[in-house]
């Protein structure tokens, strides 16, 4: 999909006029719009001219500044050392962000704090840029640490007339690329709301701009805004402008791409309500939202009638070869806590299970007082990182769970919930104890049934686990009783302490994934008998942690190195992961070279302890 001559291959042999960019990065480059030009087939976006006078963000700075629009403090020249960088951090001041002049999508930036920082995060981001767009040159501007993320939707027929669709706040981000977008922009000043709208159709504007296009900027919460960017194409957020226009983007994509005018003017179009948008992401917020990859054995969303736009489907693979985006939630209301509320209810019955999500996190965040109060910046998830990644403790009903689900599968089939259930009898007398380990945390179960849905359950811990963790594991007994069961499509309605809740499990890796509001915790049935060292790996190795290309080697084989200290560079899913010394000790040998692919849990080097 990115390779120009395939694409245009298949124009060919099926007959088609017009290709649609999509989000890639093909979306943003020149070289392709002139091959399509060449053929005598239709970009639906703007021209090659004006994609080279904006791809490059050093250079659509440059033009800015000449209509008039603001920009950041910063530098974006030519010379592209280390010591011009080194000199420009300094003369703008630091924190400073690098950015690759042919970004996209968060790729090939970097915040720097310190000068002693400076080199390592460039040789870094240019690692990153040369990887993604095949350029390595860079731009430094002041960073802004309370900043808003505001950007502008506009439309343009080429011709000099352009509007827009008002604003968008992308404010909250995870590694520059954002997780929960709305529109309208929160709390944003009137004054300030009407130079951003200026400023985006002014920079429009000066390229003649054809099509849909988005226009970025920064808001340092007070007077100014700055202009980051303009992305030549749809953006990932755009339903969110959509659905308080009720204008259909891709239509007028179309039909400015077929030569007609602009289907409305300035004055015709007007917005409804308030938008929200949540990226649904296969990763692990708490690990640094590291992508997960696997078999998606349960994908079901809330069935209110919102917005999901989602290329993956329950059954299919989540691959290391593709963004690990799973879905767009998109709602709308009438006012921004209708919306909002809409949201918070979705995340809460957005269950998946197969690979790690931020659904939870999601959920967390909508939840937020800051948040609802529209009180955001870029650096929302840094403020308020403990309550954003604050686990769901261990409670009684995720025991009773886990219980009823042993209790239903009589503790050896885990395949499905539909042939699990198939011998279930509520009234079965025995009184049943089950090893279920949550969190780390292994715990002997004993549910002796009361009547055909109440019970006591008896928790013991496992005092082998608690001896060797330190005081992680379970360390009391615990006795309730509870009523409920599970349904046979996997949720429960149980009352623990006089308390009602709704659950859903599902069937999750080796087993189960139980579902508490929007939390969930993931339960595992160990075999006692097995030995509390199944499953343990050699300390003398360190395994890839996903598919993925070894990018630099960060040692040599002999060295000697700390704990903590980079071994060797690897990028996966659109990220770098640098592998580190998991203790003291020496390097024996690396089994790969940079450039090479290497697999899941293949070995990447030999590690010895010292």
């Amino acid at each position: 999909y990115l390779v120009i001559e395939k694409i245009i291959d298949a124009m060919k042999s099926t007959g088609a006029q017009a290709v649609h960019p999509g989000y890639g990065f093909l979306s943003e480059n020149a070289a392709f719009v002139e091959a399509l030009d060449a053929q005598g087939f239709v970009f639906i976006g703007p021209t090659a001219d004006t994609i080279k006078a904006l791809g490059s963000k050093s250079a659509a700075k440059d033009l800015m500044e000449s209509a008039g629009v603001p920009t950041t403090p910063g530098y974006q020249g030519s010379d592209q050392s280390l010591q011009t960088f080194s000199r420009e951090a300094e003369r703008i001041g630091y924190p400073v962000l690098l950015k690759a002049t042919a970004g996209g999508g968060g790729k090939g930036m970097r915040m720097v704090e310190r000068a002693d920082e400076l080199e390592p995060a460039l040789l870094s981001a240019q690692r990153e840029a040369r990887s993604a767009f095949g350029d390595d040159r860079f731009l430094i501007e002041k960073y802004i640490a309370t900043a808003r993320h505001v950007e502008v939707q506009v439309f343009g027929d080429g011709r000099g007339n352009v509007v827009h669709m008002f604003e968008r706040d992308c404010s909250v981000q995870r590694r520059y690329q954002k997780v929960i977008e709305e529109a309208p922009a929160p709390n944003l000043p009137a004054p300030v709301r009407e130079k951003l709208l200026e400023a985006g159709v002014n920079a429009a504007k000066a390229v003649k701009y054809r099509g849909a296009g988005t226009v970025e900027f920064l808001y340092d919460g007070a007077e100014e805004i700055y202009f980051m960017e303009m992305n030549t194409r749809l953006q990932v957020e755009h339903p969110v402008s959509e659905m308080i226009t009720g204008l259909d983007f891709v239509e007028w994509q179309l039909r400015i791409a077929a030569g007609q005018d602009l289907p409305l003017q300035q004055n015709e179009i007007s917005e409804n309500g308030h938008a929200f948008e949540a990226r649904l992401y296969a990763e692990t917020p708490s690990k640094n939202f590291a992508p997960s990859t696997g078999h998606l054995t349960t994908l079901q969303f809330a069935q209110d009638g919102s917005r999901i736009d989602s290329g993956v489907e329950e059954g299919q693979e989540i691959t290391p070869f593709y963004d690990p985006m799973i879905a767009k939630i998109i709602t709308h209301g009438k006012t921004r806590d209708a919306a909002l509320g809409k949201m918070r209810n979705n995340l809460r019955d957005t269950y998946v299970a197969g690979v790690e999500t931020n659904t939870s996190f999601l959920h967390a965040l909508a939840n937020h007082p800051a948040f609802i109060g529209g009180n955001v910046s870029t650096r929302f998830i840094e403020t308020h990182e403990a309550a954003l990644f604050s686990q769901l403790a261990p409670q009684p009903a995720i025991w009773a769970i886990g219980a009823l689900w042993q209790r239903a599968n009589a503790c050896t089939n885990l395949e499905s919930l539909a042939s699990s259930l198939a011998g279930f009898r509520l009234n079965y007398p025995d009184t049943q104890s089950y090893w279920i380990n949550l969190d780390e945390q292994p715990a002997l179960i004993t549910l002796r049934p009361l009547s055909d849905d109440q019970f006591d359950v008896a928790i013991e811990p496992d005092a082998s686990a608690a001896a060797r963790r330190d005081g992680r594991a379970l360390q009391d007994p615990i006795n309730f009783s509870f009523a409920g069961a599970i349904n046979e499509d996997g949720h429960a309605r149980l009352i623990v302490d006089g308390k009602t809740m709704n659950t859903f499990a599902a069937p999750h890796l080796d087993g189960l994934r139980v579902w508490i509001n929007a939390a969930h915790c993931d339960l595992h049935f160990p075999n006692p008998l097995a030995g509390a060292n199944t499953g343990s790996t050699s300390e003398g190795s360190l395994t890839a942690p996903m598919p993925g290309v070894i990018m630099a080697l960060s040692a040599s084989p002999g060295d000697k190195v700390a704990a903590g200290e980079p071994l060797l560079i690897m990028e996966a899913m659109k990220m770098e992961h640098t592998i580190k010394a998991p203790f003291d000790g020496v390097v024996k040998a690396f089994k790969f070279a940079p450039g090479d692919q290497v697999k899941d849990g293949e070995q990447l080097l030999e590690f010895e302890a010292q």
